[in-house]
């Protein structure tokens, strides 16, 4: 990995190497891969009325001192118990972040604790987590506003309808892994993409969006794939995938659009169509600074996103418990170089099957069969998770069960 000395966060940079030998250093950062980190998303719905909407002074009241700021300024936005972080997105969804573990079992555990704290909070008012990718009974509404959700929405509506349902109703699971040693980037890189378009498939339960039918299986990613492709699209692709995780990850941010342009002004809209790559070589009256370039990274969406780690971005929020599954197979299919390369030969076939998965998800059979070939994967690779006996025969079980549906799927 290519490393640089600190550059200071208000200096303007000097061009476009500055810029290179910066997201180098901050985005891949290696290591042996050890450590785990979920975060989890979900609508929120009246307990007794899920059709009501529910207002940002009701999240604020529920959640009391763990409220972000966005939506109570002087809020302490304390951790909940272990030490998770709590957000609401633009739509009024709620999101945890854990703090990562150095095993699996320990991120279970702490992350079921604080999801049954946020859990009593919000049953005290009244109020209950959705189960699903995107809110089945209400359409798109915004909750919270902030001039960086202005912008989106102004940029994204330029494009269409897409971005307000993505930011108003969607509702996501991320699983955060280490990136590995240098050795290991690469091929743990390729892997986090090429399983997505058969895990999405075998975890969707985006179908049913505002008391309707919607015609997919996961609406959420939908959604996503009609944003914008120069942020939402996958950065590896099976037609190069020996490509540079570092250089392709690069050319990708220097050529995305700005989403967000920061100033004293209530209005952060950018002009349209101008790169962070344009504003480097003088298309803005001012140029930019390591700050800058920080936040323009934190608006590209792909399905994969490093951010010193892999976040990967392509899951359905799953119902209860659940959420365990897509973990512990992701976690077991990046266990060890021998699965890692397993999975990346069983999926490489389908790994450019993103709109199938969205629109038919195990309804796909090639999908289907890789879903199934990747779930035995990862049910031979479990053990190397060491998990306590209890929760190894609940996962089993459970990726059992979505087995099943994946061979059904492949017929």
């Amino acid at each position: 990995m290519v490393t640089s000395p600190e550059l200071d966060r208000t200096t303007p940079l000097r061009g476009v190497d500055d810029a290179v030998r910066h997201i180098a250093r901050i985005c891949f950062k290696t290591g042996p891969p050890t450590r785990t980190g979920v975060e989890l998303e979900w609508t929120v719905h009246d307990a007794a009325d899920p059709v009501r909407p529910v207002d940002r002074e009701r999240l604020r009241a529920a959640l009391g001192p763990h409220s972000p700021t966005t939506i109570h300024d002087s809020s302490p936005a304390a951790p909940l118990r272990h030490g998770s972080t709590v957000t609401v997105e633009p739509g009024g969804q709620l999101e945890i972040s854990t703090a990562p573990r150095s095993s699996v079992a320990a991120l279970v555990d702490a992350t079921n604790a604080d999801i049954a704290q946020v859990t009593d909070l919000l049953r005290v008012a009244g109020l209950t987590l959705g189960r699903t990718g995107i809110d089945p009974w209400r359409p798109p509404r915004p909750v919270v506003d902030t001039p960086r959700y202005h912008a989106m929405r102004c940029v994204f509506d330029r494009r269409g309808p897409a971005g307000r349902t993505m930011m108003y109703s969607t509702a996501g699971l991320q699983v955060c892994l280490d990136a590995g040693e240098p050795d290991q980037v690469a091929a743990r890189w390729a892997a986090a993409h090429a399983v997505g378009p058969p895990l999405l498939a075998a975890f969707a339960t985006a179908d049913r969006h505002a008391g309707r039918r919607t015609g997919w299986a996961s609406a959420r990613m939908a959604a996503w794939l009609a944003i914008d492709p120069a942020r939402t699209r996958p950065v590896w692709s099976p037609q190069r995938p020996d490509a540079d995780p570092v250089a392709a990850w690069t050319a990708y941010a220097l050529a995305a659009p700005l989403l967000c342009l920061r100033d004293d002004a209530a209005d952060w809209t950018p002009p349209p169509g101008v790169t962070f790559g344009d504003w480097i070589t003088g298309a803005l009256p001012r140029p930019p600074t390591t700050d800058d370039l920080d936040y323009h990274l934190s608006t590209l969406f792909p399905v994969v996103r490093p951010r010193g780690y892999l976040e990967i971005r392509y899951l359905d929020a799953q119902p209860g418990p659940d959420w365990r599954l897509p973990l512990a197979v992701l976690a077991a299919l990046l266990a060890d170089p021998a699965t890692v390369r397993q999975a990346v030969a069983t999926a490489t076939p389908v790994a450019d099957r993103w709109h199938e998965a969205a629109r038919h998800g195990l309804g796909d059979p090639p999908l289907a069969r890789a879903a199934a070939d990747l779930l035995d994967l990862a049910l031979a690779a479990l053990p190397r998770l060491d998990l306590p006996d209890d929760l190894h025969d609940e996962t089993t079980r459970g990726l059992r069960r979505r087995l099943a549906a994946t061979e059904r799927g492949s017929r």
